[in-house]
């Protein structure tokens, strides 16, 4: 929340008596020294705003999403895994330690036997006792459709790709680093041998000085340089048809992050007041390099983070991601060490779940009433996937005869009410204390 300390009206005259104390013979100060100390602007040497740290309010709907989409994350890389394996098949010893590698909280074996709509169970053809794991009829056709739409949206996987690369300090990133990212972004399985060397023009492929193997942005493409919030206020206003859109020195722009308080925040003047000023601030583009030219202590620096991990999650389909996946991007996206306080700082942006013995982070405007609120063709074909799943959890003894073919052609048939609205577990009366940025 943005208000001004008590003892900030006397900012001017503690300047002067410090000044003064350090003007002391030994030190020897000069009249120019004086000059520079009392007019350079004070955002410069330290905040000039009290905060607010706002206590976690539990969502049950989003936490409810993530619950479900880490099972489906799990069926998907374990189909995908299938796929690649040369036999067409998994042994359970081949997955015996991967339960962690899928962010499961179950034994793998115990995973895949509980969805036999998506994977068949059959004795080792040498050893009877080894369970082994094929791809159902329904998986395989599922599979089908999800590489026909990787076909169709080819040219958005490598813009989103490219995007991503253009936030990076030096356009570069280990491809390990992106690997976990995989999923969330849509890219398509062994995406660094189908995809990557289809398009020279947007991609390089380098070693690093340790032998790592990284990925490049071969050229800088202005027409990605626009943020999904700047598109967002282009269409919403029309180009130069909004009076909050408007120009800032160097280009920049005053741009308001869409908000949706929790329960118990929205009403409080405090709450209010700190979000008011933090949109007036000018917005930065994540794809400026602003690093040199902003104090990294100041509030607009803070408000480039927002923006940087605010374009992140807009880039992914589900509008979330882990947060231990944004970490190993962290220097190349110029985001300070603890930036994980920025999704607890700003609830009406982001929200911070934990659930899963994970922590995964959500952009709220992504979901209405529990679901996302423009859902791209992969993720409405993983709500397949997760009706194949949900049924044979139902149905075990029949398996694969109770999926309605018919499924596989529409959209996923809706198995539950859709929730009135954002369930979400109110604090105490007091929801926050005022702080200073020294946490």
């Amino acid at each position: 929340m943005i208000c001004r300390t008590r003892h900030q009206s006397l900012f001017p005259l503690r300047n002067l008596l410090l000044f003064s104390r350090s003007s002391s013979p030994e030190h020897k100060h000069s009249a120019a020294a004086l000059h520079r100390h009392l007019t350079t602007p004070f955002l410069i040497h330290q905040r000039s705003i009290t905060k607010v740290r706002l206590k976690w309010v539990k969502n049950r709907s989003l936490d409810h999403v993530i619950d479900v989409e880490t099972d489906l994350k799990a069926a998907c890389l374990l189909k995908d895994a299938i796929k690649r394996s040369p036999t067409g098949f998994l042994t359970a010893q081949s997955f015996a330690d991967w339960q962690k590698l899928l962010g499961l909280t179950v034994p793998v074996l115990r995973f895949l036997r509980r969805y036999p709509t998506l994977f068949e169970e059959f004795p080792h053809a040498r050893y009877a006792n080894l369970p082994c794991f094929r791809l159902t009829e329904t998986a395989q056709l599922l599979d089908s459709h999800e590489q026909s739409i990787h076909q169709a949206r080819e040219a958005e996987t490598v813009e989103r790709l490219s995007r991503l690369l253009m936030m990076m300090r030096t356009r570069t990133t280990p491809i390990q680093s992106i690997h976990p990212l995989k999923f969330d972004l849509g890219l398509p399985d062994n995406f660094e041998r189908n995809l990557i060397p289809k398009y020279p023009d947007h991609f390089r492929v380098l070693k690093a000085s340790n032998g790592i193997g990284c990925l490049q942005l071969a050229e800088w493409k202005p027409e990605y340089a626009f943020s999904a919030l700047q598109r967002s206020h282009e269409s919403k206003n029309g180009a130069g048809g909004n009076d909050e859109y408007r120009p800032f020195k160097r280009g920049q722009a005053a741009l308001n992050f869409p908000m949706s308080f929790p329960k118990g925040y929205g009403g409080q003047k405090k709450v209010r007041a700190w979000m008011d000023e933090f949109q007036k601030l000018p917005y930065i583009s994540p794809y400026d390099d602003a690093s040199r030219r902003i104090d990294p202590e100041s509030e607009l620096m803070e408000k480039r983070v927002v923006g940087v991990l605010h374009e992140l999650l807009s880039l992914t389909i589900h509008k979330k991601t882990k947060r231990n996946y944004l970490r190993s991007l962290r220097e190349e996206l110029i985001l300070p060490h603890k930036f994980t306080r920025m999704f607890t700082r700003y609830p009406g942006i982001f929200y911070l779940s934990l659930k899963c013995k994970t922590t995964t982070v959500a952009l709220r405007e992504g979901y209405r009433r529990g679901k996302l609120a423009e859902p791209h063709p992969l993720a409405r074909l993983r709500d397949k996937f997760y009706h194949v799943m949900r049924t044979g959890v139902l149905y075990r003894g029949k398996g694969e005869s109770m999926v309605n073919p018919e499924m596989m052609l529409n959209d996923a048939e809706e198995e539950e009410e859709e929730e009135e609205g954002e369930e979400e577990d109110e604090g105490s009366e007091s929801c926050y204390d005022e702080t200073s940025d020294e946490e």
